[in-house]
């Protein structure tokens, strides 16, 4: 049996700030319905390792690293059998707030890349089989900057299993100083242009991405999208070097945790055979957020409120939309410029526009189940996984045609109704984003129309059953290489 282990700064249900805690959740767990033994390796953060203590952990290993102490303890996912190692540091990471890597304030902590670095040098330690464990992986699989320092600890050891890195958002590198570069003790030879260093600064994402065997992204849009100068940030001259080892693999989703059925969160439910609950979660996500039990079209947006996202197109847009009688229900946290100017339009259009500020699992489901269209205005998106939750709840995306957005919505004007399943617009501005939704609020208005799109969208397979698959055949084909 192939052992992966999974290392990654956030799992879902017990740390999560995006999409890679939710794949972190669910990924591992389908590798391991395909017979593989896939381990998770986390940081040991005061909710995680009070989930693990209420779940009856296991320290498997207690020792001192430089000048902290270490402890590794050993558990399991909530409402998974998949195995969760936590490094139990609490010098590093017993820090109070919502987010791993910010204070209260939304500053970072000034000592991420410290954290970060013990955290990759126990990945290596563990991955080389130097904790005294009883369980060596054959594959270490890394996700995002924070791990990017434990293919380049593993470089060049004959005993080091292969190495995987994934690129969940490229905008997000890890960068620090060369003074924090000389602070870890890092050697240097690894201050070269095409090693750790980057325009003078120091990149642990660049780390994974030149000294793993194999890189892959979360969708194949974005693996050609990240190889231009467009989306690259600097790095898409490395990526295009390295593309023989770059490989697009869309996420999936928790089709368990994200099902229309028999979703926890809601309080009725539906399926592609019977939708009439979906007036139902409407009518309650509207009572809810007091905007008025009507028939107006509710459009939703749940996500971060940053430029990345689209907000100054939807902002541009909202005003006219809310001429038309369209009713908003937005979910997100994010820039005080975007916050404060959502808050006014609340204020002024307070039985049409909703805004909630902050993270809120159960209104995120609400507002997927309840609306009629899901916004997703994106000026890139890696792979995005809220409009294929969308999809599968009968909740028209109208989407940005960037990458995952662009390799999972259809759209009617590109592909015969029977195969779309949403709204598309190419135009990357708020004018083009106006004219796709209002040609979804036209689809509306065609009952037949609009089914066939909701049919089409909630009959998909947005699994992990393939998407897993094609992850174990790079793991297969990297331990046929050693």
């Amino acid at each position: 049996m192939t052992r992966i282990l999974f290392a990654t700064s956030e799992v879902f249900p017990l740390v999560k700030t995006g999409g890679l805690a939710d794949v972190s959740g669910s990924l591992p767990e389908a590798l391991c319905r395909l017979g593989y033994d896939c381990q998770i390796l986390l940081p040991g953060y005061p909710a995680a390792l009070k989930a693990a203590r209420e779940a009856g952990s296991q320290r498997k290993a207690r020792f001192r690293f430089g000048q902290y102490d270490v402890s590794l303890w050993q558990t399991q996912v909530p409402e998974t059998q998949v195995l969760l190692w936590l490094v139990d540091c609490p010098a590093l990471f017993d820090r109070q707030g919502d987010s791993p890597y910010q204070n209260e304030n939304g500053e970072d902590w000034w000592d991420n890349a410290h954290r970060f670095q013990l955290f990759a040098r126990i990945g290596a330690m563990m991955a080389l089989g130097q904790l005294g464990l009883s369980w060596k992986p054959d594959i270490v699989h890394c996700n995002d900057w924070q791990t990017g320092l434990i293919p380049v600890f593993l470089h060049n050891d004959k005993h080091a299993p292969a190495t995987v890195f994934t690129i969940h958002n490229l905008a997000y590198q890890g960068l620090f100083s060369h003074e924090t570069f000389r602070a870890l003790g890092l050697p240097d030879h690894l201050w070269r242009f095409d090693q750790l260093e980057f325009h003078g600064q120091f990149s642990f994402l660049k780390g994974g991405l030149v000294f793993s065997d194999a890189i892959t992204t979360v969708s194949p849009s974005y693996a050609r999208e990240i190889r231009t100068p467009e989306f690259g940030y600097g790095l898409d001259g490395l990526l295009e070097h390295r593309s023989h080892a770059l490989t697009g693999i869309l996420n999936g989703i928790d089709n368990r945790y994200w099902n229309p059925k028999s979703d926890q969160h809601l309080d009725f439910h539906y399926s592609p055979d019977d939708t009439s609950g979906k007036a139902q979660c409407r009518a309650a996500l509207q009572r809810k957020l007091g905007l008025e039990v009507n028939g107006a079209p509710v459009l939703g947006f749940v996500g971060r409120l940053v430029e990345q996202k689209g907000l100054d197109w939807l902002l541009e847009a909202l005003p006219a939309l809310l001429e038309k009688g369209c009713q908003f229900a937005i979910l997100g946290s994010g820039e005080a410029r975007y916050q404060q100017a959502l808050q006014h339009l609340a204020r002024d259009w307070p039985e049409q526009l909703s805004l909630t500020l902050g993270y809120n699992e159960a209104l995120a489901h609400e507002i997927t189940a309840g609306a009629d269209i899901f916004l997703m205005p994106s000026r890139f998106e890696p792979c995005g996984l809220n409009q294929m939750y969308s999809l599968r709840y009968g909740t028209i995306p109208v989407v940005h045609g960037t990458g995952g957005l662009n390799d999972t919505v259809l759209d009617p004007g590109e592909v015969p109704v029977r195969d779309a399943n949403g709204f598309v617009f190419r135009e990357p501005n708020a004018h083009g984003l106006k004219r796709a939704v209002n040609r979804a609020l036209e689809a509306r208005k065609h009952r037949k129309t609009w089914q066939q799109l909701q049919q089409n969208g909630m009959t998909a397979d947005y699994s992990w059953k393939h998407r897993a698959g094609e992850y174990a055949a790079l793991y297969n084909k990297l331990r046929h290489n050693q």
